[in-house]
């Protein structure tokens, strides 16, 4: 299933997280394991955010990929499946 997972990242935290190299530490574990096939990095809130697409079948692995970015980040997150355009007109 595909799934689009957008992250929130407090500015204080992101800040230590920059200045410690965990923000980056924690953006290569998670790409290392979801192997997104899209990321995308903005500004939200006013605060650091990023938008990741990736396929996984297994929900479990969901905590895999969860708990680095809670424990780095403390990060918000919303996991969401998604589809594509030629996915959705098959199934209307």
């Amino acid at each position: 299933m595909r799934l689009m997972m957008q992250i929130l990242i407090p500015v204080e935290k992101g800040n230590n997280a920059v200045a410690d190299g965990t923000m980056a530490a924690a953006m290569k574990k998670f790409s290392d394991l979801a192997k997104p096939e899209a990321a995308y990095f903005f500004v939200s809130e006013g605060k650091r955010a990023a938008i990741f697409i990736f396929d996984e079948s297994d929900q479990a692995k969901l905590v895999q990929y969860n708990e680095p970015l809670f424990a780095a980040l403390n990060a918000d997150i919303r996991i969401t499946p998604v589809l594509v355009a030629d996915e959705l007109e098959g199934n209307l």
